[in-house]
């Protein structure tokens, strides 16, 4: 999940570009776009690793991370991919706890993440797509980096995980999350940054990227997966504006969060329990960053 359950709708904001975008994309795919979200930085939310921590950008699996890349049409560009949550941020709740600066305020480091009624967890979902979307990007010549992979107690904390992406001067960030709201609601969503400025935050100069490249996402992942926009946020559009998730916040590259479909309904659990299912994921995902990158 990447952004907090605990914050009230009032909150999310429609972002009238990006549903423009979304919807002229849409217009070339299938009929109608839509779906409510359990989020992120507050499920078990998205966190970057704890400030003790340091990041960690890791390679392909089983390729050495200075493995030159097959030239293509991302060759060049860098991205920064972000699976949500810890598989062991359960063992380290008093670490995950801990309130780092968001730049508009504190929150915790870390949650747990959300998990189907299967006990299939959010942060063994979000590995598994970033994986596959790693692989994608890779042959197309970007250079791809995890803030985590698997290789860590807990975390990345929240402020950690906008920092490498930061650190990285990436041309697109992309948090992966899948929600946990309430049976029926179903379909993906993508959090997009409000326009946020105080302490450290400042997201004036990533609005209009990051709002460009969540609306390429979600009209890609409805074309590749099939799945329709979320029914319960987003108004139809598949896209949410928040100003309260420090990943976004703190961002100074554009950063979008992807809710790929909601673990505790059972008709979603099922799609996102599905190996192929979640290689479609990954492919729509990889459609839109990719169509960002190009312009």
């Amino acid at each position: 999940m990447p952004y907090d359950d605990s914050v009230p709708p009032t909150r999310r904001a429609r972002p009238l570009l990006a549903a423009a975008a979304l919807a002229a994309l849409c217009l070339t795919t299938i009929t109608g776009c839509g779906g409510p979200p359990d989020t992120a930085e507050g499920k078990g939310a998205d966190a970057s690793a704890s400030p003790s921590t340091s990041p960690s950008a890791s390679a392909a699996p089983g390729a050495s991370p200075t493995a030159p890349l097959p030239q293509g049409p991302l060759t060049g560009r860098t991205v920064v991919i972000d699976p949500g949550h810890n598989p062991r941020n359960r063992e380290h709740t008093e670490e995950i706890n801990e309130q780092v600066d968001i730049g508009t305020g504190r929150k915790e480091c870390d949650t747990t993440g959300t998990s189907t009624d299967d006990g299939y967890a959010e942060a063994r979902f979000t590995l598994d797509v970033s994986h596959r979307l790693r692989e994608l990007l890779q042959a197309q010549g970007a250079r791809v980096l995890l803030t985590h992979d698997d290789d860590r107690p807990f975390g990345p904390c929240i402020d950690e995980r906008a920092r490498i992406g930061n650190e990285a001067k990436a041309d697109a960030v992309v948090s992966v999350h899948a929600d946990g709201s309430a049976v029926g609601n179903r379909g993906f969503h993508v959090i997009l940054p409000a326009a946020v400025k105080g302490g450290g935050a400042d997201t004036s100069k990533i609005v209009k990227s990051s709002a460009d490249l969540g609306a390429r996402i979600a009209g890609h992942f409805v074309r590749t997966t099939g799945s329709a926009p979320s029914n319960y946020i987003g108004g139809g559009t598949g896209l949410d504006t928040r100003d309260d998730l420090g990943g976004l916040n703190l961002s100074t590259v554009p950063k979008v969060f992807v809710e790929c479909g909601n673990m505790r309904d059972p008709k979603d659990a099922a799609l996102l329990t599905d190996a192929r299912w979640r290689q479609k994921a990954a492919q729509g995902l990889a459609d839109g960053i990719a169509a960002h990158l190009k312009g």
